[in-house]
């Protein structure tokens, strides 16, 4: 899966086809500016989920294009507060609290439904991240991989920067921008231990069952 920058406090996610992703991201990225040229203000999240919906809906109805062959999550922040919407290949657009896509989905949602997402503070959102990704990537454990996190936030100096106006910005305060380096390796060396932890537990169970 694949992170893209659409504005200051926008991202997109995409999982699929590579060059149909960055077709859709350099998508959502044109209509985000033309809404701000046209309105002079940062697109609201669900109407930009609502025209990559029709835009994607679009390329299934004639027999001169293809459908693109990715699943997009759209993260945001505007008036109303932050949003989160995954849109499929057909169109159809569902707004979420937490959502997953890509290799191991199935994993992260259900690890996702476990958890009260309202309740979580930013720093603790980065560490059930990180432990949901090694979680859906077990069973691919060989593999070695590399954890990239990004977040959306009012909690940083660039946000803070944001909202005053110190730069010259008419934002409302919400910032897409990386997680900084030092709570990523510590949420990836404490997901990395609780997941062992849990396939220690789970031998000593079945080794039990079997004594029995």
């Amino acid at each position: 899966m694949s992170e893209s920058f659409l504005e200051l406090r926008y991202s997109q996610a995409t999982s699929g086809l590579i060059p149909d992703g960055k077709h859709f991201t350099n998508r959502a990225r044109e209509e985000a500016i033309s809404w701000r040229r046209n309105f002079k203000d940062s697109i609201p999240v669900a109407s930009l989920a609502d025209r990559m919906g029709s835009y994607a809906q679009a390329y299934t109805l004639y027999s001169s294009v293809r459908p693109f062959g990715v699943t997009a999550i759209i993260a945001g922040a505007d008036d109303d507060g932050p949003g989160l919407y995954m849109i499929e290949p057909s169109g159809l657009y569902w707004g979420y609290i937490g959502a997953a896509t890509g290799k191991g989905r199935q994993a992260a949602k259900s690890e996702i439904e476990k958890l009260n997402l309202a309740e979580l503070s930013l720093e603790q959102g980065v560490k059930e991240a990180a432990r949901i990704i090694y979680v859906a990537h077990d069973d691919n454990k060989d593999k070695e991989f590399e954890i990239e996190m990004t977040w959306i936030t009012k909690d940083s100096k660039t946000a803070n920067a944001a909202a005053t106006g110190s730069r010259g910005m008419i934002w409302n305060g919400w910032v897409h921008e990386d997680v900084p380096k030092d709570l990523l390796e510590e949420a990836a060396k404490e997901a990395k231990k609780a997941v062992e932890e849990e396939e220690d537990e789970e031998e000593k169970s079945e080794k039990m069952d079997e004594d029995l």
